[in-house]
């Protein structure tokens, strides 16, 4: 397995700027995904450097009516301890996610099931696919589901994603993104409708990734809160590392 870090991992975005101490992404077609407008800090900043970027891209943020702040710390750090105690009294969220790997032909083997199929998107299926999809980002607000739209419509046509749909009884019940590079294939937004939860689709995505691409490492992040990364442990996934995130929602504020 080569040397994985969550600088593998796909960022929806462009960096704008950077300097020694953080690097900024923002993605103008997407000002409300949180995951592709951010700061990520390339070293821990004192309490100063913290207010004062922060200072910054709430002034960025606000002068294109985004109504958010995020930003992301280096990799296998925790923030200090003056750091926790101020992100607690200005009200910030903070949390941390964890980067997992595993070569597929560890992953445990699941039996067949019928009533469940997983396909590769297609033409055919596009359809289904966008709609599975609108309904669950409906949660984030309707402007936002609509961007999302854009974004699945650009990766339906982008060789190096797969979009995979599984149906449940022939109802559209779950979906992955795969994210492809040569080395890797990046499992992100596995999700599966809550009325379908814990009949094994998810597993049986997985399954359909481990086999399509055999050949690679395959990586994903998850909320290190989250009950999903013990499911990941228990299927052999390798803990790498972790990466704490700042978030305000100035909307709230």
């Amino acid at each position: 397995m080569k040397s994985i870090t969550f600088a593998d991992i796909h960022t929806i975005g462009d960096i704008i700027a950077e300097n020694e101490l953080f690097r900024q992404v923002h993605c103008p077609d997407m000002p409300n995904r949180y995951d592709s407008n951010f700061i990520e800090f390339k070293r821990m900043p004192t309490l100063k450097e913290f207010t004062e970027t922060a200072e910054y891209l709430r002034a960025f943020h606000l002068k294109r009516n985004q109504k958010h702040v995020k930003f992301y710390l280096p990799e296998n750090e925790k923030p200090t301890a003056e750091l926790t105690d101020y992100l607690q009294t200005e009200n910030y969220e903070v949390g941390f996610l964890e980067l997992y790997a595993i070569e597929p032909g560890l992953f445990p083997k699941i039996e067949e099931q019928p009533i469940i199929e997983i396909h590769a998107v297609a033409a055919d299926n596009f359809s289904m696919y966008l709609d599975l999809q609108y309904q669950a980002d409906l949660q984030f607000g309707v402007e936002y589901a609509k961007q999302k739209v854009n974004l699945y419509k650009r990766h339906f046509s982008n060789p190096a994603i797969m979009q995979i749909i599984a149906f449940y009884q022939g109802v559209p019940a779950g979906s992955v993104e795969v994210i492809i590079t040569d080395e890797t294939a990046e499992i992100d937004g596995l999700s599966v409708k809550e009325a379908f939860q814990k009949k094994g689709i998810g597993s049986r995505i997985q399954q359909f990734v481990m086999g399509t691409f055999s050949d690679k490492t395959v990586i994903l992040v998850a909320d290190g809160e989250d009950t999903p990364r013990e499911m990941y442990r228990r299927q052999n996934y390798q803990y790498l590392g972790f990466q704490y995130e700042i978030f305000e929602n100035m909307a709230l504020s």
